[in-house]
């Protein structure tokens, strides 16, 4: 890749909102390096939870993450812009007429930038109880994979939020038996997907904790005590599938001399951050409203693209509907 070679638009973050931002900027005829830090892109659907169903994506009644990510993919390829994957930016630098952006795969030049990042790196919150660790990835799990996986068996799913809850519903058609286990009687998540889950086969445990886990052969026996109360119970099912949710680490961002708001980047109305020429999209930014949904990440990238090329070329007019036909 040449070095000396400047962009107009380079987009770090290579999931669904910075591929869609990639895109977008090819519509507009823009110069585009789209970087990703992981070896394929497709961020968090596609490592995360690949065959999880999606409800939100506008135009899809559901897609699962590897479906969203091919369609992606294919999208941005339109107008190929420059991609480099397993590639980490360490530094934002100013240099006359824009940025050096320092990675772990050499410099890159660009007029300006678009951090697509999300949450950053994300591990699994663990089970808070002592058990063989041996099991994660057999009986204890905190990734699907493949739903294969997961057919004419006995599950139980640990979480009470919207993905457990999603988990469950997808499961419950293919498993043999699906346990939702969660540690309040009510849920947090959308009021129709509460609403499915009671209409479904899945057997709610509530309100429960899991207290400890033992391995049985290939199965795993749980035992559940419920909260604020003396019953137990004791469960033994083929898989556990662990949802309390994610930690993130958004370090870098720290390191990129950017005004933070709960560690998180604060951007304006035009999605521009306190730098001038670098916006922020998708999970990574916060500001009053904000709502971490992919759908809000779609429409917060021609923001930030159209911002990027009014500030790159105040004289040109910016693009005002999407009626643009491209072959």
């Amino acid at each position: 890749m040449d070095s000396t070679h400047m962009y107009e638009i380079t987009v770090i973050g290579g999931g669904p909102v910075g591929m869609f931002a990639a895109f977008y900027a090819g519509l507009r005829s823009a110069d585009v390096l789209l970087i990703e830090s992981l070896s394929e892109l497709g961020g968090q659907p596609f490592n995360l939870y690949p065959a999880k169903v999606l409800y939100d994506i506008a135009g899809y009644p559901a897609i699962n993450g590897t479906e969203l990510t091919a369609k992606l993919i294919e999208q941005s390829a339109h107008f190929e812009p420059t991609i480099q994957t397993a590639t980490t930016v360490t530094q934002i630098e100013t240099v006359e007429g824009g940025y050096r952006l320092t990675s772990d795969q050499g410099d890159f030049l660009t007029k300006t930038v678009i951090i697509a990042t999300g949450g950053g790196a994300f591990l699994p919150r663990k089970l808070a109880v002592d058990y063989d660790e041996r099991m994660d990835g057999h009986q204890v799990n905190y990734f699907v994979r493949d739903l294969e996986n997961y057919r004419d068996l006995d599950v139980a799913i640990a979480g009470g939020g919207d993905s457990a809850i999603d988990w469950a519903l997808t499961l419950a058609p293919i498993a043999k038996s699906v346990h939702l286990i969660h540690r309040r009687n009510e849920f947090r998540a959308l009021e129709s997907s509460v609403a499915t889950l009671n209409a479904s086969t899945v057997v709610q445990h509530t309100p429960f904790l899991i207290n400890a886990i033992q391995p049985e052969g290939p199965l795993v026996t749980l035992n559940l005590k419920e909260v604020r109360g003396d019953a137990n119970v004791e469960l033994t099912v083929d898989k556990l599938l662990v949802n309390y949710g994610f930690m993130s680490d958004n370090k870098q961002l720290k390191q990129w001399d950017l005004t933070l708001d709960r560690n998180l980047i604060a951007v304006d109305s035009q999605m521009q951050t306190s730098r001038a020429g670098i916006y922020a999209i998708g999970d990574a930014v916060n500001y009053p409203g904000k709502l971490q949904l992919i759908a809000s990440g779609f429409g917060e990238a021609p923001t930030a693209v159209n911002d990027a090329l009014s500030y790159l070329y105040p004289d040109r007019r910016a693009a005002l509907h999407s009626s643009q036909l491209y072959h």
